[in-house]
């Protein structure tokens, strides 16, 4: 009767534990850590496109983290200027942030590759290199000595050339003209004549209205509407020659990055990825709207740039194109898979995409 008083005693003790842990959860688990990040943007807030895309990927990742990884998004100038972000993200101010990496070629020319050179890769093309071509890998070389981590972050599309207060008639209308023009299509316009000026996108407004620069591009339709460009200037010029397929960065801290639980790690770099393809839609979606509005309701004059121009600023392009490329050897593996790849996808693309296109037209 002892050892049967004992054992229900010690049957009634396990389940009131089991019914306890099954109600409060196990006692001995520690609460997850909650990561708090900040990224900083080379766009003015809440931006459309550019700006909103950064809020984007902070929302979807706490949802996706079940707020275990939150991240606050800073316009230009919030924390640091526009064109410090690079800097910030290296020295680890702040953990992220959101740009394109031709503002950075005072540092690093060849990263230029991997926003966008001159008549260089379409938005799908760019794609293609980045996420299958190899590009990646040499992407993530290039920033590893600066304790960056690069994503794809987002593509516009194909841009435009520009606005311009006259005419552009041959080349020598671009001599002595002063342009907001970034990255390698700035060395090239210099070439032709011109003096680049590398602005932030908040400053170009007013330095087109005051006269501090003669014309501009920005981006497109969608964002050269909402910065009332057309109040400013009269002639908008296409194509974009100068940004054919503008691959955008999302940059992280290598250490804030490997301090990451591999779960949030690859959460982060998934909800970046779908960022990527997202805001592309959003151009896609949004520009031929725009345009119509810019035409139709403000009287903007659409305009076409001459061939013969458009022929020099190629040959010019493929020069200084080439210049970049020093005696490093990442540099020239970069510029080798780029060239070799573009190659390859225009070939094909004589017979898809570019076919395609002019047959339905």
């Amino acid at each position: 009767m002892y050892r049967v008083l004992v054992g229900l005693i010690v049957v009634s003790l396990l389940m009131a534990c089991s019914k306890e842990e099954s109600q409060t959860g196990e006692i001995s688990s520690t609460p997850e850590t909650i990561y708090n990040w900040r990224m900083v943007t080379t766009w003015p807030k809440n931006l459309p496109g550019l700006g909103v895309a950064p809020e984007t990927l902070a929302k979807n990742v706490k949802k996706m983290s079940a707020g275990r990884l939150n991240i606050k998004v800073y316009g230009a100038g919030e924390v640091v200027p526009a064109l410090e972000v690079f800097e910030a993200v290296s020295q680890g101010t702040v953990q992220m942030g959101h740009g394109a990496a031709y503002y950075w070629k005072g540092k690093v020319p060849i990263a230029q590759f991997f926003t966008a050179i001159p008549f260089g890769l379409t938005a799908q093309e760019m794609n293609g290199w980045l996420l299958h071509g190899g590009g990646m890998e040499l992407w993530e070389e290039l920033y590893d000595p600066f304790n960056l981590v690069p994503i794809p972050g987002g593509n516009t599309g194909v841009q435009m050339a520009g606005w311009f207060n006259k005419e552009i008639n041959s080349l020598s209308d671009l001599r002595g003209m002063m342009m907001r023009i970034p990255g390698l299509g700035g060395e090239v316009f210099e070439r032709a004549g011109g003096t680049a000026v590398n602005l932030p996108g908040g400053e170009i407004y007013t330095s087109l209205q005051t006269g501090v620069i003669d014309a501009t591009e920005w981006v497109g339709p969608y964002n050269d509407l909402a910065f009332g460009l057309h109040q400013v200037a009269k002639y908008y010029y296409y194509p974009g020659w100068q940004e054919p397929g503008p691959t955008l960065e999302v940059i992280i801290n290598k250490q804030a990055y490997e301090s990451l639980p591999e779960d949030l790690a690859e959460i982060l770099r998934q909800a970046t990825l779908a960022i990527n393809n997202d805001l592309l839609a959003e151009y896609t979606a949004r520009n031929n709207a725009a345009l119509t509005e810019l035409v139709d309701q403000h009287g903007v004059e659409l305009r076409r740039l001459p061939d013969d121009v458009l022929d020099k600023l190629k040959k010019i392009s493929e020069e200084v194109t080439a210049e970049i490329v020093d005696d490093d050897p990442l540099s020239q593996r970069i510029y080798q898979s780029f060239m070799q790849y573009r190659e390859g996808v225009v070939n094909y693309h004589e017979i898809s995409e570019k076919a395609y296109i002019n047959t339905r037209d």
